[in-house]
């Protein structure tokens, strides 16, 4: 009779699994509802999408198992040793049994192993720089915008910064006064990052991954988009009072699209770079000795 009861507490945590297993899934219920996959028709937003959410998707679902097991181990333990009627005193509190506790030591320890060689893998592959990229981007964090300069073109686009409201009331944007960058479709990107103030955090949300934008250190991202969008990014480092108005959108288009947009900026007189001319950083430690007519 016992052994019954206990397999059908047993079954409780299968039976869940497999409920979950054969229910019907959409596509952004199976890449663990990150953004970009709402149309399942759409394909991968850049090449490097399908590993982030593989990664993540796959972390889930180990440790949802892993769950469901304690769980189950949990209610298995509180229904079979159970205080029944008529006993009385304690139970013994202290008893070892060396398979389950070499099982709960190393289990874990493959696991913890497993996530970080996983992680370490796709970042890796993540964090690799193109040899010859096709279009180079430097993104220029500020309060509270970003500046794009399109290096191999030798334009820039300027974003225009969040400014009070009347009375000192906080600011607030709108889509058409967001900075906007634009991409070319198919096309090796590499964004060198970089900041005037203080540390701010370059995210496009669809394309899972950001970088911290860093005061006196450039720090690189390479992607290739891989399908035509508009797609909304933000700061997502604390910045300051507007921080939760530092937004931007990137559109990425065909070649002759983004082609036009080039010489649309050369149309209206931005030709150049943007440079560091309003760096508020001037005081940055250096790498030398101050010299005395430094010192004076």
């Amino acid at each position: 009779m016992r052994t019954n009861r206990r397999l059908r507490w047993a079954a409780i945590p299968i039976a869940a699994t497999l409920a979950l297993a054969l229910a019907g899934c959409t596509s952004t219920q199976l890449h663990g509802f990150l953004p970009g996959y709402s149309d399942p028709n759409a394909g991968e937003v850049t090449n490097q999408t399908s590993r982030i959410s593989g990664l993540w998707t796959t972390s889930w679902i180990v440790l949802l198992i892993v769950g469901l097991i304690t769980w189950g181990l949990i209610l298995w333990a509180i229904v079979v040793y159970r205080r029944r009627k008529g006993q009385t005193g304690l139970p013994v509190q202290l008893r070892y049994h060396m398979p389950i506790e070499i099982f709960y030591t190393v289990v874990p320890l493959i696991l913890i192993v497993g996530f970080f060689s996983f992680t370490a893998r796709d970042q890796a592959a993540i964090e690799a720089r193109f040899d010859n990229p096709d279009v180079k981007i430097q993104v220029i964090g500020k309060q509270w915008a970003l500046d794009f300069n399109y290096v191999n073109e030798n334009v820039y686009s300027a974003g225009m910064q969040v400014q009070p409201n009347a009375g000192g009331a906080p600011g607030s944007r709108v889509e058409k006064d967001l900075p906007t960058l634009v991409l070319p479709v198919g096309k090796k990107v590499e964004f060198a990052l970089d900041s005037r103030d203080v540390v701010h955090s370059f995210w496009i949300i669809d394309f899972l991954y950001k970088k911290d934008v860093i005061p006196g250190k450039t720090n690189y991202m390479s992607v290739i988009p891989e399908r035509i969008g508009t797609y909304a990014g933000k700061c997502t480092e604390f910045c300051g009072e507007y921080h939760s108005l530092m937004l931007f959108n990137v559109k990425v288009v065909s070649q002759d699209d983004y082609t036009a947009y080039i010489d649309s900026l050369r149309a209206q007189g931005n030709v150049g770079q943007l440079d560091q001319k309003y760096d508020r950083n001037q005081n940055l430690p250096g790498t030398q000795a101050p010299t005395a007519e430094e010192g004076k």
